[in-house]
């Protein structure tokens, strides 16, 4: 026993671990949306999965070899009652689940701008292999494998590819969506706190996609235009040469910032005037 208590104080800790970027612990109104549709299915679901345990366990037991008192139909073939039961149940599941995918792809449909008083801040997001470009084209400054956006804002991001499909995802503020070569998807989403958030690529693809991570920090508003005007004023300009320099594959490529951004790069990227990358599989990639 006492074995099994260390064991248990070790392996409790390492679970509990997970939970700073679980997806039930939202730190936005997307992410409470989602929380909430999931938990209504699972309180749907649990509508049929109990009572059917329950039942299963109950004929077992009046149906036990030793109960003389159980009516046992072995002629029994059919009854209108008992389908009406056994239909039923899942259909109205089945509706209410149907219901609530209905409503929620409507409420929440990633184009579909967050009420919200304040400006949206607009981001565009492009997946190289295996890194996060980040270009904030109204303070003309971008970054790699970090996100720093003001909290209580609403982000609205436009997001591309520049080889194959990514799926660009921060687990606490909500949904992920994907990001595709020559197209553009859009995402809004918004960290009602200041503090870091995880962010990650939810598809393989390639050798560095367990390492194509990222931070969003979300920050006061004073400290967002501290920052990017700190960015500004230091750091490489991110051209066509240098964009070009980053379709090269890399792996665990440490966060950095660009001070310019070349005007209408992203929109080169997705209508293809730049090149793609070289796609997994390729070359060796890089270490950075």
């Amino acid at each position: 026993m006492s074995t099994l208590r260390r064991m248990c104080a070790l392996v409790i800790p390492l679970t509990l671990e997970g939970c700073r970027t679980a997806v039930l612990s939202p730190a936005g109104p997307i992410g409470a949306a989602n929380r909430t549709i999931l938990l209504d299915a699972l309180v749907i679901m649990l509508a049929i999965v109990v009572p059917t345990i329950l039942a299963i366990l109950a004929f077992a037991w009046w149906f036990r070899d030793s109960n003389k008192r159980a009516r046992r139909q072995l002629t029994f073939t059919y009854s209108g009652r008992v389908e009406l039961i056994v239909w039923s149940i899942p259909a109205l599941v089945v509706f209410f689940l149907g219901g609530i995918a209905w409503i929620g792809s409507q409420l929440l449909d990633p184009a579909r701008p967050i009420a919200s008083p304040t400006k949206p801040l607009e981001i565009q997001v492009v997946s190289l292999d295996w890194k996060w470009l980040f270009i904030y084209p109204e303070q003309g400054v971008a970054s790699m494998n970090y996100l720093v956006a003001p909290a209580g804002v609403p982000l609205h991001f436009r997001i591309t590819s520049a080889s194959v499909f990514n799926v660009f995802f921060v687990p606490r503020l909500g949904s992920e969506i994907y990001s595709m070569y020559g197209m553009t998807t859009q995402l809004n989403l918004q960290a009602d706190q200041p503090g870091v958030y995880p962010g990650l690529s939810a598809q393989f693809s390639g050798d560095g996609f367990s390492d194509m991570a990222f931070d969003l920090r979300a920050v006061t508003a004073d400290e967002f235009s501290a920052w990017a005007a700190a960015t500004s004023a230091s750091g490489p300009v991110l051209d066509e040469a240098g964009y070009r320099d980053l379709l090269k594959q890399s792996q665990n490529v440490k966060p950095y910032t660009y001070r310019s951004v070349e005007t209408g790069l992203f929109d080169a990227i997705v209508m293809q005037r730049l090149p793609p990358g070289e796609g997994p599989g390729s070359t060796a990639p890089q270490e950075n």
